[in-house]
């Protein structure tokens, strides 16, 4: 199999999943808009509107037991680790991971199933380093514990600046991704799809908030685990349940032969293997929509086990994934129906995103693909109402309440300013959707990572740690961070190149975590042992109350009653 650049995967039709949440994402490289409008999929319509009708009764159940600003922010944070850990699941396994991980196991074997373990990575850090100190320290989102004993007003601002950058390039990628996804998979048109998205996804947060939020990711998590299963399990009945027969059909079938079941062709460059695994493993950390999650549970306990719960399901959709895709091989890779012409080994229909549903059609039918369609459309949905609450609460909670109000705001009006961000995100994420159909906005899920990992989780992991954080510190390292991760993106091929037509990048590689993290992490450190303001040694000595919190959670919030 010849070498590929991470410009290259796009040949093998991954620039759809790409602009959806997952690092799928990060290896794309051509515009989107090559997807064509295929036939009307009734039986996915169908399919889509029994689970929208089923998530608006859920919302509006939701509404009711609204109340107050912790029920909207946190769901009260009366959800259990079970509950949380599947929303997480939810939240994480994006569209991207059953059409493009799929897809990319389909082309390049085993190097998919590597490329997924990247995002896997992240989860153990989360565990054993977060998830306690997170649900005892914060309330409603992960500035609460950057500033817990830090300068409220500055380090919150700087918080929900990276948070929001974040929030809004996740958005961005979700929005068109859905445009895509519904023309391929439905038969619509592209602005009603981004149009349906915006408007379901400001009804469920508004009027649902947290725990309208939770139920549709627990259904949608529920859903695409049973469907990916129950299309894994069809395709290897073919094969008497044998997993070595899998594996020596499929390499006797794909053009690499068994080269497709060894390592290191995907990305042959070591530096950017290096700093993409970072991004991916350190960026999940910082993401605001996955941080928030923690604070939705009732104690330390149960936000150990719903990360527990979340990679044991992550985890398991990933090897379900890998089968697919090794089926996939032998089952749609043979077959003329799935190929333009008739011709196989050329182009498939709809494009390379389309193995997961040509494979569904292949094994159970138009109603299982109908199933399939409905259920990736509703996995965007799901991420797009965790990213707007997340975005919308970094503006209330932070900004207007903590910043503007020096926390005074009364909770009626935080959380009527929650419902107006919602609206605008709403609108924001529609008309930039609309605005970048035609353009290659793989680039901005992987600055979202970068900026995760560069801004987001440095100042977060050395808040909860190290005692000698002072606000200069992490102010200077949290923002050098964010303008350094966007400086190397901009200047990378993706977009100096690509999007902005020069003829060669500034910056010779794609992923800018290996650089602008722990740059991040030395300017925080070294700015910090430089201060010596009164304000510094005050916070130096709060650590130990902060300390006795993160082990204890004597202080944190309560959960409520629902």
């Amino acid at each position: 199999m010849h070498r590929m650049t991470m410009s290259s995967l796009a040949r093998l039709g991954l620039a759809l999943p790409a602009l959806l949440l997952s690092g799928a994402a990060l290896a794309a490289g051509d515009p989107i808009a090559a997807a064509e409008k295929q036939p009307l999929n009734l039986h996915a319509i169908g399919m889509f509107l029994v689970f929208v009708a089923m998530t608006m009764g859920i919302t509006f159940w939701a509404s009711n037991r609204t109340k107050s600003a912790s029920d909207f922010y946190t769901a009260g944070g009366g959800i259990t680790g079970f509950q949380n850990g599947l929303a997480i699941a939810g939240d994480y396994m994006s569209a991207a991971t059953l059409l493009g991980l799929t897809a990319l196991v389909y082309g390049s074997g085993l190097d998919g199933y590597i490329y997924a373990l990247c995002f896997f990575a992240g989860w153990p850090i989360i565990l054993f380093l977060m998830a306690e100190r997170l649900r005892n320290l914060g309330r409603f989102t992960f500035a609460d514990i950057t500033s817990y004993r830090l300068d409220q007003g500055k380090v919150r601002t700087m918080a929900a600046i990276g948070s929001l950058t974040v929030v809004c390039f996740y958005l961005i990628a979700q929005m068109v991704g859905a445009g895509q996804l519904i023309k391929l998979l439905f038969g619509l048109d592209y602005n009603i799809a981004v149009v349906a998205v915006g408007a379901l996804m400001i009804v469920y947060v508004i009027k649902g908030g947290m725990l309208a939020t939770t139920w549709v990711q627990i259904i949608k998590a529920c859903m695409l685990l049973a469907g990916g299963t129950l299309v894994m399990l069809l395709a290897m009945s073919q094969f008497g349940f044998s997993y070595t027969t899998v594996v020596e059909k499929a390499v006797a079938a794909h053009k690499s032969g068994w080269s497709m079941m060894s390592p290191g062709k995907l990305i042959p460059d070591p530096v950017t293997a290096v700093s993409l695994a970072l991004g991916l493993m350190f960026g999940t950390a910082g993401l605001p929509h996955i941080l928030m999650r923690f604070f939705t549970v009732t104690n330390a306990k149960e936000a150990r086990k719903s990360v527990l719960y979340a990679s044991g399901f992550i985890a398991y959709f990933f090897n379900v994934i890998f089968l697919m895709g090794l089926c996939a091989i032998l089952i749609v890779g043979q077959n003329p129906e799935f190929f333009e012409g008739g011709q196989v080994g050329g182009k498939l229909v709809g494009g390379g995103n389309m193995v997961a549903m040509h494979l569904a059609k292949a094994v159970g039918g138009n109603l299982l693909l109908g199933f399939l369609a409905a259920v990736a459309f509703a996995t965007i949905l799901a991420v797009v109402a965790g990213l707007a609450l997340a975005g919308a609460s970094s503006i209330s909670h932070d900004l207007y309440a903590r910043v503007i109000m020096k926390g005074q705001a009364k909770e009626e009006d935080e959380m009527r300013v929650s419902r107006f961000a919602t609206l605008a995100l709403g609108v924001i994420a529609v008309v930039l959707g609309i605005a970048f159909e035609k353009q290659n906005v793989a680039f901005m899920v992987g600055l979202a990572f970068g900026i995760a990992a560069s801004s987001n989780f440095p100042v977060l992991i050395l808040s909860m740690y190290w005692k000698g954080l002072t606000t200069r510190g992490a102010l200077a390292g949290g923002y050098i961070g964010l303008a350094l991760a966007v400086t190397l993106v901009v200047l990378s091929k993706s977009v100096w190149v690509t999007v902005l037509g020069n003829p060669a990048p500034l910056f010779p590689y794609e992923q800018p975590a290996l650089f602008s993290m722990p740059v991040a992490f030395l300017i925080c450190i070294v700015v910090s042992k430089l201060d010596r303001s009164a304000a510094a040694k005050k916070e130096l000595a709060a650590f130990d109350d902060q300390f006795v919190r993160a082990q204890t959670g004597y202080g944190a919030a309560a959960a409520s009653n629902h």
